[in-house]
């Protein structure tokens, strides 16, 4: 049948369905089942498995007993994106995360949202918040949202942006960090940094964790310094 009005072409479909599918795998904190994934992105079993063998032909996800999740070709297609960003970042958030005890990670916005480009775990905490490469939520959501916003004129923001969201990134901009409390993980709360060079898009660093006696404020300032040294070694 033609494509009609309106009527995406099936091979887009069909690539949509397949991105659609990569970004349920980022988005979740455990491998999934085929179910699983045919329930997040709304088609049959059996789609979903077509899908899951062409993805896994390209080593963008494998499978292990019964369980599926992101496959190490996708590492190397992520380390491509913002290469020079990332390349600088990569030490201050390790330096960051074994000075904290905490993950910390980046993030850059894409479109109306924020996406991890880059994480690094500590490397002598027993027990860590786990935030993967890929892994995306709404930019008004979250610590990493509010300080990427804070780096946006208001008429580039998404439509509809809650009132609190904007009060919240007015005291981002005073402060100089976000935080936040079980809004893009539950039970986890996230400290974060505005990170801005002439050269990228809008980022912030961040650091999540499940519960710590330290101030935000004292987080923030070690994360401050690590953006400063970024900045600087991107030439603004």
């Amino acid at each position: 049948m033609p494509d009609g009005p309106g009527r995406a072409p099936a091979a887009s479909q069909t690539l949509s369905r397949g991105i659609q599918l990569l970004e349920a795998l980022a988005d979740a904190r455990e491998p999934l089942t085929i179910d699983e994934l045919a329930a997040r992105i709304g088609v049959h079993r059996s789609i979903a498995y077509r899908l899951l063998r062409t993805l896994e032909d390209h080593g963008l996800v494998g499978r292990e007993n019964g369980r599926v999740a992101l496959g190490p070709r996708m590492a190397a297609l992520a380390a491509g994106v913002s290469h020079d960003l990332q390349a600088q970042a990569l030490p201050e958030l390790t330096a960051v995360a074994n000075d904290l005890g905490m993950t910390c990670f980046l993030v850059v916005l894409d479109a109306d949202e924020c996406i991890t480009l880059a994480s690094v775990e500590p490397r002598h905490a027993v027990a860590t918040v786990v935030q993967r490469p890929g892994a995306r939520h709404p930019v008004t959501a979250g610590a990493p949202g509010r300080a990427v916003l804070s780096l946006l004129p208001d008429d580039a923001w998404p439509a509809g942006a809650p009132a609190d969201v904007r009060a919240a990134v007015d005291r981002v901009r005073t402060r100089g960090y976000a935080t936040s409390h079980d809004e893009v993980i539950p039970g986890v709360a996230s400290v974060a940094v505005p990170l801005a060079t002439r050269s990228q898009r809008p980022a912030a660093i961040a650091v999540v964790h499940v519960a710590d006696a330290r101030e935000p404020a004292a987080l923030a300032e070690r994360l401050r310094r690590s953006a400063a040294t970024i900045r600087e070694s991107l030439g603004g």
